[in-house]
């Protein structure tokens, strides 16, 4: 089975500890381009490990499980219940400090299986998803550089 690796990166010119709270809250996913709503389907204690993100899209729906938390360092994700069906290894975005502000690094890896459009949704949601991550970023960077 091939995997879909996803790698988007941006330099956004505020802290660390901004851009994590900007790209940490579900709301402001909402800025990709496909995307509906998004917002938290379930916060056991607070918006760390076990809490649940819910995003609607053009012809898409998510459940996605925060699986790490470490503010203002990482989260890692994972889609674990979505139409088209995904099986997801996981998603992890990075935040260095730099003279410039703050280094982001999105990963996900992935694949779709048979019943979830397979191959072909690959080819699809391998060009579209990175362009909505970028649209995140820079919705961020909007958000929040000065």
């Amino acid at each position: 089975m091939c995997m879909v690796h996803l790698h988007v990166e941006k330099t956004i010119a505020a802290p660390p500890e901004q851009v994590f709270a900007w790209l940490a809250d579900p709301v402001n996913i909402a800025a990709a381009p496909l995307v509906v709503t998004a917002g938290w389907a379930q916060v056991p204690a607070g918006p760390d490990t076990h809490a649940v993100r819910r995003v609607i899209a053009a012809g898409m729906w998510f459940r996605e499980e925060i699986t790490a938390y470490d503010p203002p360092r990482s989260y890692s994700y994972r889609i674990v219940r979505s139409v088209p069906a995904f099986h997801h290894e996981g998603g992890t975005l990075t935040f260095t400090p730099t003279a410039e502000g703050t280094h982001v690094e999105w990963v996900s890896d992935y694949t779709h299986p048979a019943r979830g459009g397979g191959r072909l949704m690959e080819a699809v949601s391998s060009r579209l998803l990175p362009w909505n991550f970028r649209a995140i970023l820079n919705g961020c960077a909007k958000a929040l550089q000065r």
